[in-house]
């Protein structure tokens, strides 16, 4: 007989691992036992050497379906050991080095009990086994066991009890086990405050109840896994224009669920891809091509078609071509639902840009003038976690938010880390994210949001506490962005020198190809990349904004080898939000304004710009007063959609110009599109770089602005010409520097066309191409950049 000690780490808590493995054990006849610890699950087996090997082998290919093994050692103990049979045994509290599950979408086991009259879990809401239920949303502390999660408040009736110790039961050990005897409640409320009595409408219980309210035009803040959100009939154009309203959320596309994949169907083309995504155990929102009612449609259209009764809202989208759509992820979402033959609109239970609501005090108190009724439960939110939004470009995914269903599942380093010391970056600005590096795995944090809104940035710092003490994680040293006004940056800064360790500084471009590089598991002793970072502003080492740039970059340092053209920011964060005053100082940096008068007098972005008050502009430009010279790919979309009339005065939300500008590109007109039709950039070396000018660009524009060319064309040459221009400098940089790996980041890669254009033109080069999946290629994906750069810098 021989007695093995087997060490398992990865996601192997809280999933049914521990039952699997005695399941296993017992078939392949060996005795020992099992139990969780801060590592992750530690096995002893003792049997014959064939025994542990097919136990080992089928281990494997058994797991559990939320389960992942990253790491798996066997040590053979040397005296023996005399056990009679296999166990499991109790959790061991010991140095954390293991790793949470994200919360899981409802399985269809569960699905099936909740609608099944003779079931015990029959129209229960909080219904969950192993294979699914909450899990980082209520976890305090590892191991993770009832006693450390907010599911401590409801002891176990005997019938659950008895479930969660029967080791052949699909509840063995599910930590958050509850019915409708012991677990928690869920509440109709008025937003008023006034009583519900039975009579105001029929219903089976307060979960039926929301579906009637919502079919009668009613605003219903729901209280899920992860937060609380805003939901009314997204039909029902007069209920989704007073969600706005109240909400002050006046264009941003709102998120959608529906019952299932036949309604969503009705609205949008989907891919088996995307199938795949909606119905996966992370249920992210998946953006999906709408598609339009026949005869109807153009610029700007939101009207989709649907067989009766109606359509969506034209409010719902406005200016997208995509719809932002999930199945229902909870069995309150799917109670609710039942009856819901149509989409309702689900969006976060916040004031615009503040962080979504989790309690329910908070709830009442800042959404009772949004929300009509209130359908809240007494288990606590203990994380914060936001949905998760993917779309699927070229059939790979591409994740633009990481939070529920993805987060805090550990990414694993690629070669060359496995020695990496405790680590802390700490995001950017926008659209933060921290992450905790240590070994060989990096630890994402779902989103956080803006740091520059100040509940946000309480929440980021009470969100980053609660990391550090349920991962035990004592940074040696933290990764920081070097612009000196990011709240993040500053924070980083007192904890560095409270704990006196030190501080990395990284460049916001060189994180984010380094991003990308480890989540592609580039090993840490690559040749160079030529990484491709396009986005709104990054600090950049010359003292500029940055935001279209070409660096030759290793997990150390980085060379600057092209860039795009520095413009103006006239008004400084004022031309984020004003388009206009990009196009200006794109126009005036590549003419003179004489010029322009006299040729595109006529134009209407040219009389509309001739009512600003340009002699100021021009002095501030001239003085260089609160006019920072920026690099920025996305200032210049911005400066492109306002000369076409989109966003032309205003942006409501960050991205709006592009992101409408995206959707005008036909697809159709892509795939017929010529090869000379496309607006001309110039390539200039300034200061020893490369510099792409798109003086060409503007001249061919403003000509097809004067011939009335449709502005889907315009949209289209525009989106070629400049991934054309990118990809014309990668082929003469990389013949110059010996290059075979180009990586693709920042938050404009965020664009579909580009992104697919770029692809398309490079993979005729040869050259391999890196774009992100499993972290967001905007700024979420930013604080794994900055934790490998400095790991890489402390190894080397």
């Amino acid at each position: 007989m021989t007695t093995e000690e087997i060490r398992v780490r990865g996601t192997v808590q809280g999933v049914g691992f521990r039952p699997t493995v005695y399941r296993l054990a017992k078939a392949c006849g060996l005795c020992g036992d099992v139990c969780n610890d801060g590592e992750g699950v530690l096995i002893r087996a003792s049997g014959t050497d064939a025994s542990i090997e097919e136990f080992i082998k089928r281990l494997k290919q058994e797991c559990p379906p939320l389960a992942r093994i990253n790491q798996l050692t066997r040590k053979r103990y040397q005296t023996e050991i005399v056990f009679h049979d296999f166990v499991i045994s109790h959790s061991i509290s010991s140095t954390v080095n293991t790793e949470i599950t994200p919360d899981a979408a409802t399985c269809p086991q569960c699905q099936a009990e909740i609608f099944d009259f003779y079931s015990r879990w029959y129209r229960y809401p909080f219904t969950n086994c192993t294979h699914c239920g909450p899990r980082l949303s209520i976890i305090r502390a590892i191991p993770y066991d009832r006693c450390n999660t907010s599911m401590a408040a409801f002891p176990m009736c005997a019938e659950c009890a008895k479930e969660y110790n029967d080791v052949e039961n699909r509840r063995f050990h599910a930590q958050p086990v509850a019915c409708h005897v012991c677990g928690p409640k869920a509440t109709l409320e008025r937003a008023d405050g006034k009583p519900i009595t039975a009579s105001m409408f029929s219903m089976l219980d307060d979960v039926d109840a929301v579906c009637t309210l919502l079919q009668r035009g009613e605003i219903v803040a729901i209280k899920g896994i992860g937060g609380i959100h805003l939901a009314c009939d997204a039909t029902n154009e007069t209920a989704v224009q007073k969600l706005r309203q109240r909400k002050q959320r006046y264009h941003k596309p709102f998120a959608l669920m529906a019952r299932d994949l036949e309604i969503i169907e009705k609205y949008c083309t989907i891919s088996d891809k995307e199938k795949e995504l909606l119905q996966s155990p992370a249920a992210p929102i998946v953006l999906l091509q709408a598609k339009k009612l026949e005869g109807q449609g153009g610029q700007g259209s939101n009207l989709f078609s649907l067989s009766p009764p109606s359509p969506l809202s034209p409010s719902v989208a406005p200016g997208q071509n995509t719809l932002g759509f999930m199945l229902p992820y909870t069995p309150l979402h799917h109670l609710i639902l039942k009856r819901m033959n149509r989409p309702i609109v689900l969006t976060s239970g916040n004031i615009s840009d503040e962080p979504q609501c989790i309690d329910n005090d908070e709830a009442r108190n800042k959404l009772s003038q949004i929300a009509d009724y209130f359908l809240l439960h007494d288990r606590e939110i203990v994380n914060r976690v936001d949905d998760s939004v993917v779309r699927v470009i070229g059939n790979q995914i591409q994740t633009i938010r990481r939070a529920r269903g993805y987060a805090p599942a550990a990414i694993k380093l690629p070669p060359g880390f496995e020695q990496t010391p405790a680590i802390l970056a700490m995001g950017g600005e926008l659209k933060n994210t921290f992450c905790l590096l240590k070994d060989e795995q990096a630890i994402l944090s779902q989103h956080l949001g803006d740091l520059e809104n100040a509940a946000t940035f309480t929440a980021y710092q009470n969100t980053l506490n609660l990391y550090l003490n349920l991962f035990e994680h004592q940074p040696e040293a933290i990764a920081l962005d070097k612009h000196p006004e990011y709240l993040s940056t500053k924070l980083g800064q007192e904890l560095a020198s409270a704990n006196q360790i030190p501080i990395y500084s990284t460049q916001h471009h060189h994180a984010h190809i380094a991003a990308c590089m480890a989540e592609n598991n580039l090993p840490l002793d690559s040749s160079p990349v030529l990484g491709i970072a396009l986005d709104g502003l990054g600090y950049g080492e010359d003292g500029t904004l940055w935001g279209g740039e070409f660096l030759l970059a290793n997990y150390c340092q980085f060379q600057r080898l092209a860039t795009f053209k520095s413009v103006a920011m006239i008004g400084g964060e004022q031309a984020i939000y004003q388009p206009w005053r990009n196009t200006y100082a794109q126009l005036i940096s590549a003419f003179t304004w004489e010029e322009i008068t006299n040729k595109y007098g006529n134009l209407e972005i040219i009389k509309f710009l001739e009512e600003k008050p340009l002699l100021l502009l021009n002095q501030l430009v001239s003085k260089s007063i609160n006019s920072p010279l920026a690099s920025s790919v996305g200032r210049l979309f911005d400066a492109v959609a306002a000369a076409i009339g989109i966003c032309r005065e205003k942006c409501n939300y960050e991205g709006q110009a592009a992101m409408e500008m995206e959707a005008l590109v036909d697809r159709n007109n892509l795939k017929n599109h010529e090869d000379n039709q496309n607006y001309p950039f110039k390539i200039n070396i300034l200061d020893n770089i490369y510099c792409i000018d798109p003086k060409p660009m503007w001249q061919a524009l403003l000509d097809d602005l004067q011939q009335q060319t449709d502005l889907e064309v315009i949209a289209t040459k525009f989106h070629i010409g400049l991934a054309k221009t990118i990809v014309n400098m990668v082929n003469d940089l990389s013949q110059q520097h010996y290059i075979k790996t180009v990586v693709l980041s920042g938050g404009v890669f965020q664009n579909c066309i580009l992104l697919e254009q770029v692809t398309k033109y490079l993979k005729t080069s040869g050259i391999n191409i890196l774009t992100h999946s499993l972290t967001p290629c905007n700024d979420g994906g930013l604080s794994l950049g900055q934790a490998v750069i400095a790991a890489a810098n402390i190894i080397k």
